[in-house]
C-alpha cells in the first residue's frame, strides 16, 4: 500500500516540530506471531528506504511508558488490547548512529538543524507480545510504506539496533513462555496436549518427547483436564484441556 507523499511529509514535519515528548526516551514493540508451526515478527518499512523497523515511537510528557507503548503500537499497526510486557531497556551510546532519520528527512526535503532532538541519543524501552498472526490485519500509517510479518530467522535489513531488540525479545518470550501462552490467546479455549506442544516447540525451536512434555506441563498445575476429543478417526481420542485460570 502506497501512501500520499504530501501527507507523509506533513506528518513528518509535525512530528519533528513538536516539543511535547520526553527527551531521549522512546518505546519499541516486538510483536511475535505464531500460526501453523511458524514464528514471525511484525515489522514496518520506512517509506523511501530499504530498511525495516519495529513499531515504535516517542513518549509524550503526559503519558506513562505502557500507555505510550499501547498508543504507538495502535498508531503504527492498529493492534489493540493485546498483552504487552516490558522486557529490556536499550541504551548503547551508538544504537541510533546509522543515519536513518537523516536519510528519511533528506528524501522528504525537510530541513532540520544537525542539533535537532530527533538526531540525539535515545534510550528505548522494549515491550513484547506473542499473538496469532492469522487473526491480525495491519495497516500502515503515513510514516510507513507497508507492514509485514517475517520469520524470526529470516529478518530483512533492519534500522537502528532493532535486530538486537528482536533477539532480546525472543529470548524473553522463550524464558517466559508459560506466562506468554496463557496471556496471548494463541489457543482456543479448549485444546489438546498436542496443540499445546506444537506452540512450545515452535516458539522454543526445539522438539520434545510427548510423554516428557506432558509430564512437565501437568506439573505446572496450570491446566484443567476436560472431556475427550472425538474427531471420528480410528486414533485414540485425546483429552481436551483448558487453562485453569481461564473463565
Amino acid at each position: 500500500m502506497k501512501v500520499d507523499d504530501s501527507k507523509n511529509k506533513q506528518n513528518l514535519q509535525e512530528l519533528i516540530d513538536t516539543r511535547d515528548f520526553v527527551e531521549h526516551i522512546s518505546v519499541d514493540c516486538v510483536i511475535f506471531g505464531f500460526h501453523h508451526d511458524i514464528l514471525k515478527v511484525l515489522l514496518l518499512k520506512y517509506h523511501d528506504l530499504d530498511l525495516w523497523y519495529l513499531p515504535g515511537g516517542f513518549v509524550f510528557n503526559d503519558e506513562d511508558l505502557r500507555e505510550a507503548a499501547c498508543r504507538v503500537l495502535y498508531e503504527r499497526t492498529h493492534l489493540s488490547d493485546i498483552f504487552l510486557e516490558q522486557f529490556h531497556t536499550f541504551g548503547r551510546k551508538n544504537r541510533t548512529e546509522n543515519n536513518v532519520h537523516q536519510i528519511l528527512l533528506k528524501n522528504k526535503k525537510i530541513d532540520v538543524p544537525p542539533d535537532h532532538w530527533i538526531f540525539q541519543r535515545f534510550i528505548t524501552v522494549g515491550y513484547c507480545s506473542l499473538i496469532d498472526f492469522s487473526l491480525v490485519d495491519t495497516f500502515p500509517n503515513a510514516f510507513n510504506e507497508t507492514c509485514a510479518w517475517f520469520e524470526v530467522n529470516k529478518l530483512p535489513k533492519m534500522a537502528f539496533d532493532h535486530e538486537r531488540i528482536i533477539n532480546c525479545g525472543l529470548e524473553h518470550i522463550r524464558k517466559n513462555i508459560d506466562t506468554q501462552i496463557v496471556a496471548s490467546n494463541l489457543l482456543p479455549e479448549k485444546f489438546t496436549m498436542k496443540e499445546l506442544q506444537t506452540v512450545y516447540e515452535t516458539v522454543l525451536d526445539e522438539k520434545f518427547r510427548r510423554n516428557n512434555f506432558q509430564r512437565k506441563i501437568l506439573a505446572l498445575n496450570s491446566l484443567e483436564r476436560l472431556e475427550k476429543f472425538f474427531d471420528g478417526s480410528a486414533n485414540k481420542a485425546p483429552y481436551l484441556y483448558k487453562f485453569a485460570d481461564k473463565k
